[in-house]
């Protein structure tokens, strides 16, 4: 699934310099929104959040009609 989340048009620009407790909650809100879009995806779980000092790498599952996918997406912050 790497850049899957691009290719769904979700933006991520403007969390930059935002306070992390409002990107982690937005992002895991946008990534969401973006993915399930798509009626073969069931859901996105798991979400998991590591900040290495201006980024933020988040892994999550993601849950279709044929199993689940691990992605991951480093955001810039």
């Amino acid at each position: 699934l790497e850049g899957y989340v691009e290719d769904y048009g979700v933006e991520l620009v403007d969390l930059i310099g935002q306070p992390v407790p409002y990107i982690l909650s937005e992002l895991e809100r946008r990534i969401e929104e973006a993915l399930t879009q798509d009626d073969r995806i069931e859901s996105i779980r798991d979400f998991d959040f590591e900040i290495n000092k201006n980024k933020i790498n988040v892994t999550f599952t993601v849950v279709t009609n044929i199993g689940e996918l691990q992605s991951r997406l480093e955001v810039d912050i």
